[in-house]
Parts: structure tokens; sequence; C-alpha cells
């Protein structure tokens, strides 16, 4: 059985870049507004958001782990075919266009037997197909299949929530309330890879996503041991 943690790092488009109409749409609420400070927060807020949606975002990295092998890879957006690794937490990092790291994402994903994420089913996993499906890539699995069966879908927000039963928390969070060691950093943390993008800070992104799975991973193995009946 070939298991793999994933997770992935998302960065939004500038509004400029979108149709009139698309700006309009997501502006719709800043528009009503006539005081103009109010109008430019609620302008900022909506391009904040624009990361969430694989319409007004792109893939900028992707990192997986092989449970069985016990290595990580992470594909992050670069011009430039570059590789070079970590040898401390065993990470090996390449840079690709997003149309590669989608293809090799779903060629893995081909031989997978089970997928583990953190919020996958909310975010990853949708923005990955749907992303696919923009750039004419065929997703090579679907892994949005029914709610309550893990056998190719742990993803663990629903397990530690018991399916959105009690409170759900962020990754940082549970790390810190078991113990795991948190990828979230003073300087980078998921709602800062837009502005690292934006700086040409790309392998800080492709690093902190290498500490998202390794962490990932590390609660897999608690809720796999404790948890999991």
């Amino acid at each position: 059985m070939r298991q793999i943690v994933f997770d992935i790092e998302t960065s939004g488009f500038k509004l400029s870049d979108l149709s009139e109409s698309q700006q309009e749409y997501l502006l719709r609420d800043a528009l009503k507004e006539e005081d103009e400070t109010l109008k430019k927060l609620k302008t900022d807020e909506a391009e904040r958001w624009l990361s969430l949606y694989p319409y007004t975002a792109k893939v900028v990295a992707i990192g997986m782990y092989d449970v069985q092998k016990e290595k990580a890879y992470v594909y992050y957006e670069n011009p430039v075919d570059e590789e070079w690794a970590s040898e401390e937490k065993h990470i090996k990092y390449k840079g690709l266009s997003e149309v590669d790291m989608l293809n090799s994402f779903w060629r893995i994903m081909e031989q997978t037997d089970q997928v583990i994420t953190f919020n996958g089913r909310n975010f990853d996993i949708p923005f990955l197909m749907m992303r696919s499906a923009m750039l004419k890539i065929k997703p090579s699995k679907n892994f949005m299949g029914y709610r309550y069966d893990n056998k190719a879908h742990v993803d663990l927000l629903e397990q530690f929530t018991y399916y959105g039963a009690t409170r759900k928390f962020n990754l940082d969070f549970y790390c810190h309330a078991f113990g795991v060691k948190t990828p979230k950093s003073k300087e980078v943390s998921g709602m800062e890879v837009k502005n690292l993008y934006e700086a040409g800070r790309i392998k800080d992104i492709a690093i902190y996503c290498g500490n998202d799975i390794i962490a990932t991973n590390e609660l897999f193995k608690i809720w796999n041991n404790y948890l999991k009946f």
C-alpha cells in the first residue's frame, strides 16, 4: 500500500488580471460602500482571499511525503529546471512550471492507494482538480469520494473534529497541542505565501511547504496510533 501525505501552496492573481465582470463580482460588496476607507478595506480583503480559489490563483508548490519510503519531495514554481536537497530533513526540491508540477503530481497519484492531508477535502484536492481542468490536465484519481470513507483519503482536520462535530483549529494549533514541531514561523505562514511570492522568495515557500508535509505526517502518526478505529 502506497500512502502519500501532501500539501499545496497557492498564490492569488492580481485583481487587475481578472476580467471586468469577475472584478465586479468579487468587489460587489466593496462597490456598495460610499465611505472610501471602508471601500478600500473591503477591496483589500477581497484581493487577500484570491489565493483560496483555483479560478483566481495558481499552484506555486506541491509537497509530498512517501510514508513507506520516508522520503519527501517538493515541486515549486521555477522557470529554471533546478534540484536541491535539505539533508537535515531528507527533502528533495525541484523547480518546475505549474503545468509540469500538476502533471507530475497526478502521475504519482495514479500509483498511490491513500493520500493524507490537512483540510485537503475542503481546499487542496478540489483546488488541484479544478486548476488542473483549467489547464487541460486530467486528474488521474478522484479523492473527493464519500466523505466518511477514509480508505482513499484521510483528511486529518476531518478526523480531529469528527467530521465537524467539534471546533476546527489550524495546523499550527494542532502541532502545539500534540507536541509536534510546527511549520509556522514568525516570518513564514500560510497567509504570507502571496507576499513571499510577490517578493520572489519562492524557495522560502518551497521550504515552508516541505515543513508542512513533515508536520502533517507526524500528526498522521498520532492519529494512526491512537485515534484510528
